[in-house]
């Protein structure tokens, strides 16, 4: 088997990369609320049906 060297592409640019970084930030933050908004339903849910 050939062994390929391990390449990483990114951003070439200082725009493009602080363009990337952004949006991982914003899709990052964007699961992290919905997953408290889905912990809290949960525990919402849990105290109506179990007390």
């Amino acid at each position: 088997m050939a062994q390929h060297p391990l390449t990483v592409t990114g951003p070439e640019t200082e725009e493009q990369f602080l363009a990337d970084r952004e949006h991982f930030w914003h899709a990052w933050t964007r699961f992290t609320v919905g997953a408290v908004i889905f912990l809290v339903l949960l525990l919402v849910l849990m105290a109506v049906f179990l007390l």
